[in-house]
């Protein structure tokens, strides 16, 4: 990257404004200069783009047309600041004189103008030079990336000959003289630098890099084996946080062991002043593909585990972890081999019949490692049953993995046979790749599932110390450990995505890869629905503080403010009710604008799904306009007592798709809100009604009915609930063959005291019609029954048996 402070354009030193105070001066960078460069990059990329063969070279010069980009719009940044400020002196000094207007009065002046006019005409010149840069560098990524596919399709569909015939074996009997003198002369500078290297001048040093490359490959994965045990056993908590994290350590522990070593034997070579740029570029790519091979090993190390078996991460029996141990250092010796063959054919430049050798033999070896494997694993496990070992049944995710390892290395097998080696190359870096991206990922998932489950349990320090700091029960340290595991299995998991589509094997580093992960997060790619994944994480801030703000200040209505005002508690609990709903509109609408949707680019998506919408949510629609109504007409509210289908309760909350009745049993009725507006309801309770309490007897039709009448009205002017205005009264209902009704009405303060008052005045109503000898009617009932015909002497009717009427209410 370019670093620009001041830009030199051609001024003096003493226009430019000093900082009093300034401990360091700013750097002055030469606009020209460094347009120069970036043009003479950009010319030498699309030289190198119009020569380039093999993708491992397409991608690297996609890599380097990306940051030529950048360059030049970091120039072009740069430069905007001293446009703005030539811009402003010029219009402080103002246009110049008008023709026919009087003349400036000094020259001064005039000469000012025109040298800032000068200067800022320089300053646009070349604004607009890296502008053109910039977007030549954008349309050359396009050209390479239109070269990658037609490549790739052009050597798929190119058939190269068969591994068993005699043209694939050519390089090797018949080598061609041009590819003979290549790496003769690679094999010369190979020589020549290495005896440059032990020259009395560098004997010394190289002697150093030589011996502490043997004695990392040596010894350190024994020097650190041992403490990360110990680490694990007495630092770490119990759990499987061990496990994952001796796993994890030991692949890191055996790509820093060969890697380290690799790069004191670069260091070796490539110090040299002479060193031939061919040998940099076969140094170079041999470094990336040690790493990628020590991360093989390192990653069969971590899965099997040979050295503690007990702390083995996956479910392997010891039998198949010991037949499947020489796999990963084989699989890692063949990559490395095959991958330093392809990247001397293309240092050096050989033919393309070599370059084909070299993508058939690094096949052929991979392949036969990964067929191998499920091979020796159903072979183990053939010979467990047979020895009569029980054998845990295997999952259908592990099947699934041996399924694809075996058919991906038969079709590469195939392609090898039928002459398709370009197709079996790709298969055999892409199976490579992805066994490695998700080998990755599964150890990292579980160390991160373990750690936050590991730290944040209340048996730990650190879980007993924030639970002290934050007052936090056990559940809440759980939640924490649930929601922080879950965000980094996320973030996880989106860095393999981005890992398995834009990355390949033998030139993707991880630094190249953590670039596009942040191009990704930066919103690359996604521009079009402006959709920025760092915005994402804005939105989420923003509607977690919002939330939090909502119900706080939901809280403080209905706890402080409201209670002291004069309303109603349904009016209350109605306010703070359309409060909430129209605080959580406000709030998800805020969200997605600091989201960064734009509705007119997912119009055709609401377009195409309009009537499925329209259909799925036009209850929920429905229900939510009716509570909004019931919460500002209030029909009713909160409190309410009111019947609606057979269901009397009261109104206990109005949400916004239902509404909640308490029953007398304590039951609650969820009722939704479009009922509540659609049918009758009846609200005993609206407007401060009164109860009323009216009782019906019937009694016999000899009484005197002023004297019961009396009766019962002293019954019910004595009873407390009832109240004196309007005055309880007697009506004479009916006259029936039973008897004589008689109903007595009174009314209370409220409806919800009408049933225990009706059975108060009925236990003290006839307690006094016993005192006084009243009794109620009682209707008669009469059972006849047919005598038989065969009988002579008739069968007698039975005498009426008296039964009580009940009061009617």
């Amino acid at each position: 990257m370019l670093a620009f402070g001041t830009l030199s354009t051609g001024a003096r030193a003493d226009d430019a404004p000093e900082a009093a105070g300034d401990s360091a001066t700013p750097v002055k960078i030469n606009a020209a200069a460094e347009l120069s460069k970036l043009q003479k990059g950009l010319d030498s990329l699309k030289q190198q783009v119009s020569n380039a063969t093999a993708d491992n070279q397409l991608s690297a010069l996609n890599d380097s047309a990306l940051q030529l980009a950048s360059d030049a719009d970091t120039l072009m940044t740069a430069l905007q600041p001293d446009c703005t400020q030539l811009q402003g002196q010029l219009d402080v000094l103002g246009p110049p004189p008008a023709a026919g207007a009087m003349k400036e009065t000094t020259s001064a002046v005039a000469q000012s103008r025109n040298s800032l006019n000068a200067r800022k005409a320089l300053l646009d010149s070349q604004t607009e030079r890296a502008r053109t840069i910039s977007s030549s560098a954008t349309k050359l990524l396009v050209q390479i990336a239109d070269i990658r596919r037609n490549t790739m399709r052009s050597q798929m569909a190119l058939n190269s000959g068969s591994i068993l015939s005699a043209r694939f074996w050519t390089p090797v009997t018949q080598p061609q003289s041009e590819d003979k003198r290549r790496l003769a002369s690679f094999s010369d500078d190979v020589a020549n630098a290495w005896q440059q290297a032990w020259s009395p001048e560098w004997r010394f040093g190289s002697a150093v890099l030589l011996a502490l490359a043997l004695l990392v490959w040596g010894f350190s994965s024994r020097w650190l084996d041992k403490p990360l045990g110990w680490f694990s056993i007495h630092i770490l908590p119990e759990g499987r946080l061990r496990c994952s994290f001796l796993a994890c350590s030991t692949a890191l522990v055996t790509v820093l062991s060969v890697g380290v070593g690799a790069q004191l034997l670069y260091w070796l070579l490539t110090r040299l002043p002479d060193v031939s740029d061919e040998l940099v570029d076969f140094a170079d790519g041999v470094l990336r593909l040690t790493f990628f091979a020590s991360l093989i090993t390192g990653l069969g190390r971590a899965f099997l585990s040979n050295h503690r078996p007990s702390w083995r991460l996956p479910a392997i029996p010891d039998a198949i972890a010991l037949a499947m141990k020489p796999l990963p250092p084989l699989l890692a010796t063949f990559v490395l081999i095959s991958g330093a063959i392809e990247q001397l054919n293309s240092s050096v430049g050989t033919s393309v019949s070599t370059t084909i050798f070299g993508y058939g033999l690094s096949a052929l070896l991979v392949a036969l490692v990964a067929f191998s494997g499920p091979l020796r694993i159903k072979r183990t496990r053939r010979r467990l049953v047979a020895e009569g070992t029980p054998l845990e049944t295997r999952s259908a995710v592990v099947g699934l993995i041996q399924g694809c390892i075996t058919a991906t290395a038969t079709a590469i097998l195939i392609s090898l046979l039928i002459g398709y080696i370009s197709l079996a190359h790709f298969l055999t870096y892409e199976l490579v790749w992805v066994a490695m991206v998700l080998s990755l990922l599964y150890l990292l998932i579980h160390l991160v599932v373990d750690l936050c489950d590991g730290l944040f349990a209340p048996n730990t320090p650190l879980g007993l110390r924030i639970k002290h700091m934050f007052n936090l029960d056990d559940r809440h340290l759980s939640q924490v450990a649930i929601l922080l595991a879950a965000i980094g299995k996320t973030l996880l998991i989106v860095s393999g995505a981005v890992a398995l589509i834009n990355g390949n094997f033998g030139s993707t580093t991880p630094l190249a890869l953590l670039h596009k992960v942040l191009k990704v997060w930066g919103g690359k790619g996604l521009e079009k629905l402006n959709i920025v994944p760092a915005h994402v994480l804005n939105a989420l801030i923003f509607l977690a503080i919002a939330l939090y703000v909502l119900r706080s200040a939901r809280r403080w209505l209905e706890r402080d403010f409201l209670p002291k005002t004069m309303m109603e508690p349904g009016m209350r609990s109605s306010l703070v009710t359309l409060f909430s709903n129209v605080g959580y509109v406000l709030v998800i609408l805020l969200a997605l604008s600091t989201l960064g949707i734009q509705w007119n680019n997912l119009a055709w998506i609401v377009s195409a799904l309009s009537v499925g919408i329209g259909f799925g949510l036009q209850e929920i629609v429905k229900n939510f306009i009716s509570g909004l109504i019931l919460l500002t007409e209030r029909p009713v509210k909160v409190g309410d007592l009111i019947s609606i289908s057979g269901i009397e309760g009261d109104i206990r909350r109005i949400n916004v798709r239902a509404t909640e009745i308490q029953l007398g049993d304590r039951s609650t009725v969820i009722v939704p809100n479009s009922q509540l507006i659609s049918q009758n309801v009846r609200n005993a309770t609206m407007g401060n009604a009164q109860g009323v309490a009216t009782i019906a007897l019937t009694f016999p039709l000899d009484i005197d009915p002023e004297q019961v009448r009396t009766l019962l009205l002293e019954a019910y002017r004595e009873h407390e609930a009832i109240q004196s205005a309007p005055a309880p009264s007697v009506t004479f209902s009916q006259l029936t063959p039973s008897g004589i009704v008689l109903s007595v009405t009174g009314f209370v303060s409220s409806p919800r005291v009408v049933a225990s008052t009706k059975s108060d005045l009925l236990f003290e109503i006839l307690k006094r019609l016993r005192a006084d000898g009243i009794t109620l009617s009682m209707p008669q009932k009469m059972i006849v029954e047919n005598a038989s015909v065969t009988s002579a002497t008739p069968t007698p009717t039975p005498t009426p048996t008296p039964t009580p009427t009940p009061p009617e209410a």
